[in-house]
Order: C-alpha cells, then structure tokens, then sequence
C-alpha cells in the first residue's frame, strides 16, 4: 500500500501562487508515475500534471501548460505542484495519486492510490 498526503491548499487571489505537496508512505518502491487532478463543484475529476516517480518525463493539461510546474524530491517521497498565475477557474479540490503501472498518465482510473484532497480557491 501506499499512502499520499496532501498539503498546501488555500484561498489566494487572481494572480497568485501556491504549492501543493504530496508526501508518500508505505510501499513507494512500487510507484511508476505520480498525478495531480482536480474536482471542482458539479464536474467530473480531470487531470492536471504528472510525473514519472523516476524523473524525467513531465505532462500537464492544456489550461494549466505554462503556468503550473510539477516536480518531485524522491530523498522526500514528495511531489510538487506549483501554481502560478491562478485564475478562478482553477478552483478545486486538488488530489495526488500514484500509478503502480506505465499506463494513460491522464486518466484517473489508471491510478492505484489517492489522497484525501486539498482545497485550493482562486478569488476574482
């Protein structure tokens, strides 16, 4: 098993920036790729970012390509989101997952661990 623990949620402005964290426990030896999603009231679940828990390879969706980085310490088991340049449209509850497996990088389903979720709201 393993266990991911979001943090870094808030409320900030048009315009502003926050970090999400997301620290792994347990089993991460069996992690391929790491994923950030969100769920905004009334909508399905989509994909933010990924990253391969080895480094390397990175993927964001369009609406958040050149404004969100995602990263990752391994000495920490810790993956990263940096938002910048926030627009309302951005407010969610934000998830970290893990995939054991080389699967769709953007397809929820294809992950095997989530987190409990962080809030992040963007005012106007």
């Amino acid at each position: 098993q393993v266990q991911l623990v979001e943090s870094g949620g808030g409320l900030v402005q048009a315009g502003g920036s926050l970090r999400l964290s997301c620290a792994a426990s347990g089993r991460t030896f069996s992690i391929y790729r790491m994923g950030w999603f969100r769920q905004a009231p009334g909508k399905e679940r989509e994909f933010v970012a990924a990253i391969r828990w080895s480094g390397g390879s990175t993927y964001y969706a369009d609406s958040v390509k050149g404004r969100f980085t995602i990263s990752r310490d391994n000495a920490k088991n810790t993956v990263y989101l940096q938002m910048n340049s926030l627009k309302p449209e951005d407010t969610a509850v934000y998830y970290c997952a893990a995939a054991r497996g080389n699967s769709d990088y953007a397809r929820a389903g294809e992950y095997n661990y989530w987190g409990q979720g962080t809030q992040v709201t963007v005012s106007s």
